[in-house]
């Protein structure tokens, strides 16, 4: 498994249980952090403007840490530039969000027309050997998170493996790229080496 920041859920009489490892700063958390379902709050996130000009917000599933700010519990389906993990300042007023630290995670979407219970099984037959966490999934849509320590050549090759094969299914990263644009990648991940 990679990973510098390793997040594991196990239901378990009604507790959500989650195990941080932070390899990246050389630090083990001493004690599993243990969640209830009661420590989850869901705020909206603003995710983008429908083209009649109509906000779209997404609710995010997230663990406050201190004052205004959450920690990620799922990568999210439509905000960009987030991942499960990563923590974040919030506003209510305005569902505007600013990230405050990233996680290390890199969050996956995949998007099919049709038959993506065959991709989705086949994926997670091999993501979550790399330790990736299936976070949504729906008849439509699957979102993975997994550490970018795994290496993207890596991630990718098994991506290209099943998806897009043809016209009806395809994939993209979540948090690589800078939103405004598509294509300049945000580089986030080249800090995560300094901190090792």
């Amino acid at each position: 498994m990679c990973g510098f920041e390793v997040s594991m859920y196990a239901r378990k009489d009604s507790v959500l249980a989650k195990v941080l490892y932070n390899t990246a700063a050389r630090k083990e958390t001493p004690e599993p952090t243990r969640l209830t379902m009661n420590d989850i709050k869901v705020i909206n996130l603003f995710a983008g403007k429908q083209p009649d000009g109509q906000s779209v917000v997404e609710q995010v599933r997230v663990v406050p840490t201190e004052n205004d700010r959450f920690r990620l519990v799922q990568s999210p389906a439509f905000v960009q530039g987030l991942a499960s993990g990563d923590e974040i300042r919030y506003d209510e007023k305005d569902n505007s969000f600013e990230l405050v630290s990233h996680s290390g995670n890199l969050c996956l979407r995949v998007l099919a027309r049709q038959g993506l219970e065959l991709i989705r099984d086949n994926l997670n037959a091999e993501l979550i050997k790399l330790g990736a966490e299936l976070d949504y999934a729906n008849e439509r849509l699957l979102v993975y998170s997994i550490h970018v320590s795994c290496g993207f050549k890596e991630i990718e090759a098994v991506l290209n493996k099943h998806v897009g094969k043809d016209e009806n299914s395809l994939w993209r990263y979540g948090n690589v790229y800078d939103p405004s644009d598509g294509s300049t990648p945000l580089n986030w991940w080249l800090d995560l080496d300094k901190d090792v």
